[in-house]
């Protein structure tokens, strides 16, 4: 029998990376990772009776967008190589693998989001295209798509372009969806009924305050999770709830002691809330008619409830750094707050059936900390080689407003296993710690501190006797890329010896103007302007304007399908690292987007990066 490598045994272990009940609570629907040879969809019933069933099985990236108002079938999105130039499916429960086309291939266009309206014939979704005149626009416009005669109606037109995913009530009268018309900061939610013929703003809470919604199933009521609740800012998030037809808002939650990341609700009107402290989920469930809140017990790993099934038993997420995120279900009255209650969790996926992993091998994530250069503490997940080989890498999560948590990384597993301590950072920025540490990283916009908190954690490293001087090497993608690459453009090598910027930015101005639109205002709020308004703030935080000062070793990977950092930053920054005569060593992906996603490359890429690090 021919023997598995680890390797293979990691990108081969099936991964659940996003799910959704049904709105009748009967049926879980979930992206299930690896399982296949990317990413698809499958379908489990939320009681257990049966195995998941794969409803799509493609090479490409496939995606869960939405459940189908009758809870019959699921509408999927395709892109072609990581091109993100999604096409709109059904895929009905009862007929697995019949996916049938919604919108054509290819588009020139970026589609957000895809309901389906209870009668069948209409699907609502955002798009930066003008059908009548057949062009490309930089707003998302949200449109109506009728699907017997093709006819593509505009229903709201916002100005200006922002991320902004349109949601159908159960009801199939209103859709609510972000607009970002008064400030890059802020965000406000608009009502627009599904003829078109009244959209308006219905909840802004403050030109720079963002503001989440998300419908409850009677179609009337929206949760509401805002930065502000007055018009003032606010270091924590209040959670309330909206009822549109009388234009009353209701808060549940305005304390400031809490960390309330996210919320949702369960198809039976409950609400999730998502508590996260030190990078760690922390849920409770909420019944909006009393305002009683009740916690879930606290396990080891993470677990995030998705909402309770018809049956009521609760459906969750359940994670760990040596355990895959698998869905589960369990009943609140025999869980308790002990490790021993991971035994009343009933595994819904099974990933142990599909796996050849020694879990032996895996690495415990350990809560790791250090003073910044001005003395914030900086929390990351430390990874321990054993023995130890006092060289590590530092992995830097993208985003920024995201976070690195207790779970397994695939990456991070494999540099343990060739023999590197590995650092996962959460910079000043990150989510999970609070809305004043994510707000944080906008004093100074990127390139700031968050990049001294990365450095302060190589040298933390070395002084806990983790890596020697000059064997740290550093690498993520996206902002993680930028970071890797600012980190070697700016800090000698016996910190950062070595870099592998993956998908990441090298000139913010060119990044600003080539990528997607919706990506745009990000871009502003992060930097105080846009290029045109800071132009010497962009001018300094591109790394690309320091390559002459670059001392350590540099690979350069980039996937050529990227929309998000287009491969023109590296085109850009390969010509002055020529012109400098400044070594490196460049890896293109032609078949991959923003970020290297297919396992058949990663395990190229993997290989390649724990190399070229082991040259520290």
């Amino acid at each position: 029998m021919k023997r598995i490598s680890y390797l293979d045994q990691l990108l081969t272990l099936p991964e659940v990376r996003h799910a959704l009940l049904s709105p009748d609570g009967r049926w879980v629907a979930f992206v299930w990772y690896r399982f296949h040879e990317n990413f698809d969809v499958f379908a489990v019933p939320a009681d257990g009776s049966t195995l998941p069933v794969p409803l799509t099985h493609t090479p490409e990236l496939t995606w869960l967008v939405s459940w189908t108002p009758d809870s019959r079938a699921v509408i999927v999105e395709e892109d072609h190589d990581g091109d993100e130039r999604v096409r709109l499916f059904s895929v009905a429960v009862d007929r697995p693998g019949e996916m049938q086309p919604l919108t054509e291939d290819r588009p020139p266009y970026f589609i957000r989001g895809g309901d389906l309206h209870p009668g069948g014939d209409w699907l609502f979704y955002g798009a930066n295209y003008d059908f009548d005149r057949q062009a490309v626009i930089e707003p998302t416009w949200v449109y109506r798509h009728d699907l017997r005669s093709g006819e593509r109606v505009a229903i709201a037109r916002p100005a200006r372009p922002a991320w902004s995913t349109p949601s159908l009530n159960r009801p199939g009268t209103h859709l609510i969806y972000a607009r970002k018309d008064r400030h890059p900061s802020g965000r406000q939610f608009h009502l627009v009924d599904v003829a078109g013929q009244e959209d308006r703003e219905i909840l802004h809470f403050g030109d720079r305050a963002k503001c989440h919604a998300r419908w409850f199933p009677d179609g009337e009521h929206i949760l509401v999770l805002s930065e502000s609740r007055d018009g003032r800012p606010q270091d924590y998030q209040s959670l309330g709830v909206y009822h549109w037809p009388s234009d009353e808002m209701r808060w549940l939650i305005d304390d400031p002691a809490r960390a309330i990341e996210r919320a949702w609700v369960s198809p039976d009107g409950l609400l999730v809330v998502d508590e996260i402290r030190a990078a760690r989920h922390t849920p409770s469930f909420v019944d909006p008619a009393t305002g009683e809140e009740v916690r879930f017990p606290s396990l080891p790993g993470n677990l995030l409830p998705l909402g309770r099934a018809a049956d009521g038993a609760w459906i969750a997420r359940y994670y760990s750094s040596t355990r895959p995120a698998e869905l589960v279900r369990f009943d609140l009255e025999t869980i308790t707050d002990n490790p021993e209650a991971l035994t009343s969790l009933t595994s819904l996926t099974h990933v142990a059936a599909h796996t050849g992993l020694d879990w032996e091998r895996l690495a415990a994530a350990d809560d790791f900390r250090w003073p910044s250069v001005d003395g914030v503490e900086i929390q990351g997940w430390l990874y321990r080689a054993d023995p130890n080989p006092r060289r590590a890498v530092i992995y830097v999560h993208g985003g920024p407003s995201s976070h690195s948590e207790d779970h397994l990384n695939a990456q991070i597993q494999y540099f343990v296993s060739r023999g590197f301590n590995v650092l996962d950072v959460n910079y000043r920025g990150s989510t999970g710690f609070g809305l004043a540490f994510r707000e944080s990283i906008k004093e100074d916009g990127w390139g700031g501190r968050e990049q001294a908190d990365i450095a302060a954690g190589a040298r933390a490293l070395i002084e806990a006797g983790l890596a020697d001087a000059g064997r740290v090497g550093v690498t993520g993608t996206s902002y993680g890329g930028y970071s890797a690459w600012f980190l070697i453009t700016h800090y000698p090598p016996d910190v950062i010896g070595a870099a592998a910027p993956i998908c990441g930015m090298t000139d913010l101005v060119l990044d600003y103007e080539t990528t997607r639109p919706d990506l745009r205002p990000y871009s502003e709020e992060m930097m105080g302007g846009s290029p045109a308004e800071v132009p010497e703030r962009y001018a300094e935080r591109s790394p690309i304007n320091a390559v002459p000062d670059i001392q350590g070793r540099l690979l350069i990977v980039q996937g050529a399908q990227d929309p998000n950092v287009t491969p023109e930053n590296v085109r850009e920054v390969v010509q002055r690292l020529d012109a400098h005569d400044i070594d490196y060593d460049l890896l293109v992906f032609d078949d991959e987007g923003h970020g290297i996603a297919k396992p058949v490359n990663q395990r190229k890429l993997y290989a390649h990066l724990a190399d070229f690090f082991s040259t520290l």
